[in-house]
């Protein structure tokens, strides 16, 4: 136990073990989130009485502390991932949602009118035209909870060693060690950055018609200022 990367037997992990637990727990709730939010969020824009209720419930839930909902959830699903998993997944609809209805919303009526007028529905409007069109905003959205949700891991470690390296600032505490600390503290700010740069090339492999952005985008305006042009131009 010389090393940052040593981790106590007690925790059942290695290091690399302890970054694929701490991922699965982190992007499962998330992914199960958006997966309801896309639905959510379509009732949403089409009834919007409904907005207002969804937003006030997902806020709500945000607001209850995460040891509230393990105290309710343990007798169902006891000290299991699943009891750290389901708050994240309601956490992020307090993001997703509203990331979702944004997205969807900022679609131009032109276009809904353009594709109801080739008759396409209103299911397959909202995958073929409305998604792609929002996934900027949605991929936004996504960045948060993903970040949010990295963080937020680390909680279940008051549950029977379910909060990955969580658990790791747990034992630092116990025996005396800062250095476990450390490694917990640097590792999640590393796979948050990681994490978020895959995103965010992500969202550029999803929306190649986007325009670049901020430093690319200069570079782009530089190269056309400074590119000659061809001969015979007026």
């Amino acid at each position: 136990m010389n090393g940052f990367f040593d981790i106590p037997s007690a925790i059942q992990h290695s290091y690399g073990g302890l970054i694929a637990l701490h991922m699965e727990e982190a992007l499962v709730p998330v992914l199960a989130g958006l997966l309801l939010a896309l639905p959510i969020g379509l009732l949403c824009v089409h009834f919007d009485w409904l907005y207002a209720p969804v937003l006030w419930t997902s806020t709500i839930l945000y607001a209850i502390p995460s040891i509230a909902f393990f105290v309710v959830l343990i007798d169902y699903t006891g000290l299991s991932r699943l009891t750290v998993m389901i708050p994240l997944c309601l956490y992020s609809l307090v993001v997703l949602v509203p990331a979702v209805v944004d997205g969807v919303r900022s679609v131009p009526e032109e276009t809904n009118a353009a594709a109801s007028a080739m008759g396409i529905g209103l299911a397959r409007r909202y995958f073929q035209v409305q998604l792609p069109i929002a996934v900027p905003a949605i991929m936004a959205g996504l960045r948060v909870a993903v970040a949010s949700s990295i963080s937020l891991v680390s909680v279940g470690a008051l549950i029977g060693n379910q909060g990955a390296f969580g658990n790791l600032l747990t034992y630092a505490q116990l025996y005396g060690l800062p250095r476990l600390a450390v490694t917990a503290v640097v590792t999640l700010a590393v796979l948050a950055v990681v994490i978020d740069a895959l995103l965010v090339l992500l969202r550029r492999v999803l929306t190649p018609w986007q325009p670049p952005s901020g430093r690319a985008r200069r570079l782009v305006s530089t190269a056309a200022d400074t590119t000659p042009a061809p001969e015979g131009a007026s």
